[in-house]
């Protein structure tokens, strides 16, 4: 009975990829050519970064902002007039708020809770309401 004939390793080494290429200091190649390398526009002239205010600055006091935004948190107490009220106060950390209003929707059938959401709603689009932090609330989402 004779053995199949495979080759010796030097066959089976010689088959195989080379090693990849290293870049300078040792690190590997970016995974795409660098004319499809992503480029990013420098910082306006003038342009910082505070990074005490990551979110920003509001505008007329000039605190920093929160990194909770009063568009999503408005817009989800508002998701009281479906019954889900204190879901906004719960997003900007008020927790036990946030419990209350829903304890309350359960207690009045939703008619007391659908009220406070809508004038909570308001009190925090309007920027009346900060987070617990006592940052105000960013713009946008």
């Amino acid at each position: 009975m004779t053995e199949p004939q495979f080759g010796g390793r030097e066959d089976w080494s010689a088959s195989a990829p080379p090693p990849p290429q290293q870049a300078p200091g040792g690190y590997p190649p970016p995974p795409f050519p660098p004319q499809y390398q992503p480029q990013y526009p420098p910082p306006p002239a003038g342009a910082y970064y505070d990074p005490s205010a990551p979110y920003g600055r509001h505008p007329l006091t000039g605190e920093p902002l929160s990194e909770k935004s009063k568009v999503v948190a408005g817009l989800l107490q508002l998701l009281g007039l479906f019954g889900l009220v204190g879901i906004g106060r719960i997003y900007l950390g008020y927790t036990g708020l946030g419990i209350a209003q829903l304890v309350i929707g359960l207690l009045t059938c939703g008619i007391g809770a659908i009220i406070w959401g809508i004038i909570d709603a308001i009190m925090i689009l309007g920027d009346k309401v900060r987070d617990p932090q006592g940052r105000p609330l960013r713009d946008g989402t």
